[in-house]
């Protein structure tokens, strides 16, 4: 199968996902701070009944685990307009085969073919 996403395409999907990825990430940034218990705070663990403490510790973990997450997807769209830039962009990373139009379209940051889709790829 031939691609044909161009490079104008490409770009648009990738661009807009990381507008998408920025707005996620400053919400997220947002209830990671919100979820922070302030330890000195008259809601502090202090005094605190241990389950509402297990609650907010368990709030803080995954509200920095989603600006983790976020901030990795942002990084693989970055890197996908690297290549789009470099003129690698749409080539399997393992067997250099290009990557068919309809996944590129769903995922436009991937870095693999289908075959290879579960294949780690080395950066």
């Amino acid at each position: 199968m031939e691609n044909t996403v161009d490079p104008d395409r490409a770009r648009e999907l990738l661009t807009g996902e990381l507008a998408a990825l920025d707005e996620r990430l400053r919400v997220a940034e947002d209830n990671r701070a919100e979820a922070a218990p302030d330890p000195n705070g008259p809601d502090g663990a202090i005094g605190q009944h241990p389950g509402d403490h297990g609650s907010d510790v368990t709030a803080t973990m995954e509200a920095r685990m989603t600006v983790e997450t976020i901030a990795e997807q942002r990084r693989r769209v970055r890197d996908a307009l690297e290549r789009l830039d470099g003129g690698d962009y749409g080539r399997c990373a393992v067997c250099d085969r290009e990557i068919d139009d309809e996944r590129l379209e769903s995922r436009p940051e991937v870095r693999t073919c289908r075959e290879h889709a579960d294949t780690p790829v080395v950066t």
